[in-house]
């Protein structure tokens, strides 16, 4: 069984493919991919949160169907295409946190009845969600996806993130269950972790907390900051670094529980970036980890950020990873097994040093500037600097200290207001508290399984869907596709400001929920 040769087309032909996430940017390319490459494909069904008339459809329209992921598709099977959304395109409005998604018992199983294949791409990919929602989302929605993928006697291929991996260190592989790097729970039958317990006593500190804050007239605002810090300070104990690859690891957990004897494909992405080739170099929507930085750079509103310019920081265009996701899914169809764990990363094959990332990205932002008018409203001034944590701790408090004594003065002679140099401050530590794990990486991830997934595809589709990050050249697609692409898909409005789009960017993957709300 090893050994079949496998087609996307061929698997995929006459099913129906039900996805998750549809709203968000991974699926988006997954879904255009699937419609241009898979003619005699029966249909898709979309998993989506109704939108502002209650209705999947409505927001399919207007957040899905309008992207720009489709502009070439259409430009080139304009009338093919709008027939496709309006025929073959089942837009189902459930959610997916909810028992039978919303549904009912009696529509749930009809659902399941004419789903071939489910693709899970929903997620809460912002690195510090309430504990709350991202446990709602990202862990305890498999049990009704797995409930689904039985009730049809389909595949699941589940969608996470190789940071789930945690604080461990060194070579991580496909085959890895990626164990917990501080506190040890206890094993199921099948190997995976039993998370069914962690779940539970969660939730009780969810409801105690909610409760304390509301005996103390707290408001929402003050319920969403509690429940934020309670995420961080959980996943902290057993070895994440954020609620975000702390939620999706005991996500990967209750799916590999609720499918125990039928076929599973856990696909890990690293980075999530904007895509290399397909459907046009530089696609991107909102602004993910390193784009997070880079903005704060362009808009003056940061100099320095703590990093290990030594590590290999793991960054994959997002084509490459829903190829990856198209060729298991044919596998999972044509070839099923019990569970499989697949990783769409770059550091095993093509790696690259957060120094030569910063380098790169740094140097083109100083030479050619004025190219990226939604990027840059003038000239950098100052340089990037990378420190380690130690040197950042002083810096911080240097800033700090300087930034408050400046502030004093401003209000002595009656000028309220934050200064530039707290404005910086505080967008200098949100980064680093968001998104310096990301840039002190101790670890590499391998991806040979996929790579040999691949090898069982014919050649005329390993150009079709492929995986390989060794197709990257980093210099061309750092400095021109993605820079380009950051400038002209993500950033909408020259006077945007840093701050909003740095909420948004705790995207990845990796990391706002991805098609989830």
């Amino acid at each position: 069984m090893t050994n079949t040769q496998l087609s996307v087309p061929a698997a995929l032909s006459g099913k129906r493919v039900l996805l998750t996430g549809a709203t968000g940017f991974l699926a988006k390319v997954v879904l255009e991919k699937l419609i241009r490459t898979v003619p005699d494909l029966a249909g898709v069904i979309l998993l989506i949160r109704g939108g502002k008339d209650g209705n999947a459809r409505e927001r399919f329209t207007r957040q899905v169907a309008s992207s720009s992921i489709f502009d070439s598709l259409r430009a080139e099977r304009g009338p093919w295409l709008d027939r496709f959304f309006d025929e073959q395109v089942e837009c189902v409005t459930g959610e997916v946190t909810e028992p039978h998604f919303g549904l009912g018992a009696e529509r749930f199983l009809a659902l399941a009845l004419r789903t071939d294949l489910v693709i899970n791409a929903a997620a809460s990919v912002n690195f510090r969600e309430p504990l709350d929602q991202a446990l709602a989302i990202n862990t305890l929605s498999l049990h009704h996806l797995t409930a689904l993928a039985r009730a049809a006697n389909c595949p699941l291929v589940q969608v996470s993130t190789c940071y789930v991996n945690g604080y461990r260190r060194g070579d991580m592989l496909e085959e890895n269950l990626a164990p917990p790097a501080r506190r040890a729970l206890r094993r199921g039958r099948d190997g995976h972790y039993a998370v069914d317990a962690l779940a539970a006593r969660l939730q009780g500190r969810i409801a105690r907390l909610r409760a304390r804050v509301q005996a103390q007239g707290g408001d929402a605002e003050q319920l969403t900051q509690a429940l934020t810090a309670l995420g961080i300070r959980e996943a902290n104990r057993h070895g994440w670094n954020d609620t975000y690859t702390f939620t999706k690891w005991m996500g990967e957990q209750l799916a590999l529980q609720g499918m125990q004897g039928r076929p599973l494909t856990i696909v890990r992405p690293s980075i999530i970036e904007s895509t290399l080739q397909a459907p046009v170099p530089g696609w991107l929507e909102g602004v993910k980890v390193a784009d997070a930085v880079i903005l704060a750079y362009a808009r003056g509103h940061t100099s320095f950020f703590p990093a290990r310019p030594e590590g290999i920081i793991d960054v994959i265009p997002a084509d490459l990873v829903a190829n990856g996701i198209l060729m298991a899914a044919a596998e999972a169809l044509q070839a099923p097994a019990a569970h499989r764990i697949y990783q769409s990363c770059s550091g095993s094959g093509n790696p690259i040093l957060v120094g030569d990332l910063i380098r790169l990205l740094q140097g083109e932002s100083q030479r050619n500037w004025q190219q990226y008018d939604k990027l840059f409203h003038k000239a950098p001034k100052h340089a990037f600097r990378v420190v380690g944590n130690l040197r950042f701790r002083l810096a911080m408090a240097g800033v700090a200290l300087g930034a408050m004594a400046w502030s004093g003065l401003r209000r002595l002679a009656g000028q309220p207001g934050e200064t530039p140099a707290m404005e910086k401050l505080r967008t200098t530590r949100l980064l680093a508290i968001t998104f310096s794990f990301y840039a002190q990486p101790r670890y590499r991830f391998h991806n040979h399984g996929l790579l040999a997934l691949a090898r069982r595809f014919d050649a005329a589709e390993q150009q079709t869907y492929p995986v390989d990050a060794r197709l990257i050249d980093w210099e061309d697609y750092l400095c021109r596709v993605h820079m380009a692409g950051l400038n002209r898909y993500a950033l909408k409005r020259k006077e945007a400001r840093a701050t909003q789009p740095l909420e948004e960017s705790a995207q990845p993957d990796l990391p706002q929920a991805e098609g989830a709300r």
